[in-house]
């Protein structure tokens, strides 16, 4: 028994910093600051009026489109776009042609026990595996894995519309900045020690929206929709591998299923062993 699960594949899953990410936002917000740093005195762009009416404004105008709920978790959210788990949907392809390769020669009770908690990190294929030693139908496996993928989906791209609705909302409060400050300097035109800080107050609540809009909220919406179609693949992947199993499918037949949703640079070839790949 113990020489047959070393057989199982391990799945290589690294969590780390995500340098497209960081670089990304860090850099563009510096830009902006050397900018504003070379052009004069930075302290002129800080007005906390500006900051209230934008960024205060956002927050709560954007509340009111979702649930509390969806605004939490959206917030939660944010930090897995900081952070990138190394797996190549061609090395988890690898792995499922390995696993059903090894489950037609042993058998799928073989996978109890040690082999499956090598997956334990994996959640939906843990669950996918446990399923099919547990001998449920093919029929009902593709449904709970097809719910389980669609619902990780939706609360991914719920969140990405909270951040889409923020983007479309902070230029809109720094417009509503800008009249405030536009009225407030008319209606104080004979006392010249108004005029100066209303202006600051509308020429800057339209940069404060327009930056957080464009450099922020919209980069990151398209970063958390880019994690969950690539985890989209990884759990089709998963669900292609599973079913096929159950089917004992031969693994060429696999990897045609597998290259038809695989993008063609990670296109994978089985060959009875795994090629050794840095």
């Amino acid at each position: 028994m113990a020489e047959h699960v070393e057989k199982i594949p391990h799945l290589a899953r690294r969590t780390m910093f995500d340098g497209a990410t960081v670089l990304g936002l860090a850099g563009g917000i510096l830009l902006v600051v050397i900018a504003i740093g070379l052009g004069g005195s930075a302290s002129a762009f800080f007005n906390i009026p500006g900051l209230l009416i934008v960024v205060g404004g956002t927050m709560a105008v954007t509340t009111v489109c979702f649930t509390m709920t969806d605004v939490a978790r959206t917030v939660g959210v944010i930090g897995s776009t900081f952070m990138a788990r190394e797996r190549d949907p061609q090395d988890v392809a690898y792995t499922m042609l390995e696993l059903s390769d090894f489950a037609r020669k042993h058998g799928v009770l073989r996978l109890q026990g040690q082999p499956l908690q090598r997956f334990a990190k994996e959640p939906l294929l843990f669950k996918a595996l446990s399923m099919l030693v547990e001998g449920l139908p093919e029929k009902d496996i593709a449904d709970i894995l097809n719910e389980d993928l669609a619902a990780t989906t939706a609360r991914v791209q719920r969140s990405a519309n909270v951040l889409r609705k923020a983007a479309e909302i902070s230029p809109a409060m720094g417009l509503i900045g800008t009249l405030i400050g536009l009225v407030q300097m008319l209606g104080n035109l004979s006392d010249p020690s108004v005029i100066g800080p209303a202006m600051a107050v509308a020429l800057l609540t339209t940069f404060y929206g327009v930056v957080l809009a464009n450099m922020v909220f919209n980069p990151l919406a398209a970063k958390l929709e880019r994690n969950a179609a690539e985890e989209h693949l990884i759990g089709y992947i998963y669900t292609l591998g599973t079913l096929s199993i159950i089917r004992k499918d031969a693994p060429r037949r696999l990897e045609m299923l597998l290259n038809s949703a695989l993008p063609p640079e990670s296109k994978v070839r089985f060959a009875g062993e795994r090629d050794d790949r840095d």
